[in-house]
C-alpha cells in the first residue's frame, strides 16, 4: 500500500484517481469545488447513511485494493437497500498514515468503479487526509425513495413473518478461510465452495433488487450486518415485539452447508456472525406469497425463518425443539 511510487500531493490523488469516479454526475463538478450539488427526484425523500471501514477491523491491510474499495461502498449501500431506497451518490473521506502508492490507489479506485457501476451511483465529493492510525474509508451514501415510503426497522407487528434474503453465515466462513489456508481442506470444501464463501466476505452483494418489493409489501426492514440474533433483537426492541426463529429454516449456501456438516460447531455462525449484508424484514402473512414472488423475479430469494410475537426477546429453537444458547449474539464495536 505504501512505499515506492508515492502519489505527490492531495490534488494529484483526487484528480488522477477519484475525479474519474465522479464523471457523468453534473453536481460533482469534477471534484473541483468545495461542495457538491444534489437534486433529488421530484416526489422523493433522501435517505442518508454513513458507515466507515478501517484496516485491521473491517478488512485486512493486504486484501486486494479492488476488494477493499468494493466493500467500503457495498456495506453502505446495504443499508439503503434495506430501506427500499435506490442508490444515487456518495461522499468519501480517505485517511492514510502516509501517502499511498500509485498502484494501490489505482486498484482501489477500480474496485470503487466496479461497485458504483453495479449499484448505479457516483462519487460526488469528500476529503483526503493524512493522520496516524489505520487506513480508514468513511463513506456517506445518498439514496431516494418515494416520499414517506422508507421502510423503517421499528414497525414490525406481532404475527408478522420474519424473513431474510439470500443465505446467512457465508461471510463469517469466508473470513475464517481468509485467516486459515488449511481450513478448506479441514472442512472438505470443494474449490468452488471455498471461493464462493471467501468472495462473500470480500465482496458483499447488497440486495438492491429488493427495493420495489420491500416498498410494496414489507412492514419493517433493516440490513443484517452484525449477525441475525443481534440485528433481530434490535428490530424487536424498536418495534416492541419479540421473535421466535426456527434455526433449521435459516437459509445457508451449499458451501456453508458442507462446512456445517463437517463441523457442527460452526453452525452458530449463521446466527451470530456479522458481514452477511442481507435484508431482514417483517412481512404480514397475507403479503408473503406476493413478496416472495416479486423478490425471486428480482433475483433476491426470500426465506421465512420465524414469526414476530407479542412477548419480549428473541428465541431461536434448534432441531430438537429446545432453545439455542448462543455465547455471542453478534458483532459489537465496543
Amino acid at each position: 500500500m505504501f512505499g515506492a511510487s508515492h502519489i505527490h500531493g492531495e490534488e494529484s490523488l483526487i484528480q488522477e484517481f477519484l475525479a474519474p469516479l465522479a464523471a457523468g454526475y453534473p453536481g460533482a463538478f469534477g471534484l473541483t469545488d468545495d461542495c457538491a450539488a444534489f437534486t433529488p427526484t421530484a416526489g422523493c425523500d433522501l435517505v442518508v447513511k454513513t458507515d466507515p471501514v478501517a484496516a485491521d477491523i473491517h478488512f485486512f491491510p493486504d486484501d486486494a485494493p479492488e476488494d477493499i474499495g468494493w466493500k467500503a461502498l457495498a456495506v453502505n449501500v446495504s443499508d439503503l437497500a434495506a430501506k427500499a431506497a435506490t442508490p444515487r451518490a456518495y461522499l468519501m473521506a480517505l485517511s492514510f498514515p502516509e501517502a499511498p502508492n500509485r498502484d494501490w490507489m489505482q486498484r482501489f479506485a477500480a474496485g470503487l468503479s466496479q461497485a458504483q457501476q453495479a449499484f448505479g451511483m457516483h462519487l460526488i465529493g469528500g476529503d483526503t487526509d493524512r493522520r496516524p492510525g489505520p487506513v480508514t474509508i468513511s463513506i456517506t451514501v445518498f439514496g431516494e425513495v418515494p416520499a414517506g415510503r422508507m421502510v423503517r426497522r421499528g414497525t414490525a407487528k406481532a404475527g408478522d413473518l420474519i424473513c431474510v434474503s439470500g443465505t446467512l453465515g457465508d461471510a463469517a466462513l469466508g473470513l475464517r478461510l481468509r485467516q486459515s489456508q488449511s481450513l478448506a481442506h479441514t472442512l472438505d470444501l470443494e474449490p468452488q465452495h471455498a471461493s464462493y464463501l471467501t468472495t462473500r466476505y470480500l465482496r458483499p452483494r447488497p440486495a438492491t433488487g429488493l427495493c420495489f418489493a420491500l416498498r410494496q409489501h414489507a412492514r419493517a426492514a433493516m440490513d443484517l450486518s452484525d449477525g441475525l440474533a443481534k440485528d433481530l433483537g434490535r428490530m424487536c426492541r424498536a418495534s416492541s415485539v419479540g421473535a421466535e426463529v426456527e434455526a433449521a429454516a435459516i437459509p445457508v449456501s451449499p458451501g456453508a452447508k458442507r462446512a456445517f456438516t463437517a463441523d457442527a460447531a460452526l453452525f452458530p455462525l449463521c446466527i451470530s456472525a456479522g458481514d452477511d449484508y442481507e435484508v431482514l424484514c417483517a412481512i404480514a402473512p397475507a403479503e408473503f406469497s406476493a413478496f416472495q414472488r416479486k423478490a425471486a423475479t428480482a433475483g433476491c430469494p426470500i426465506t421465512r425463518i420465524g414469526t414476530f410475537v407479542a412477548n419480549d426477546g428473541v428465541s431461536i429453537r434448534g432441531a430438537d425443539g429446545g432453545t439455542l444458547d448462543l455465547p455471542k449474539l453478534g458483532w459489537d464495536h465496543f
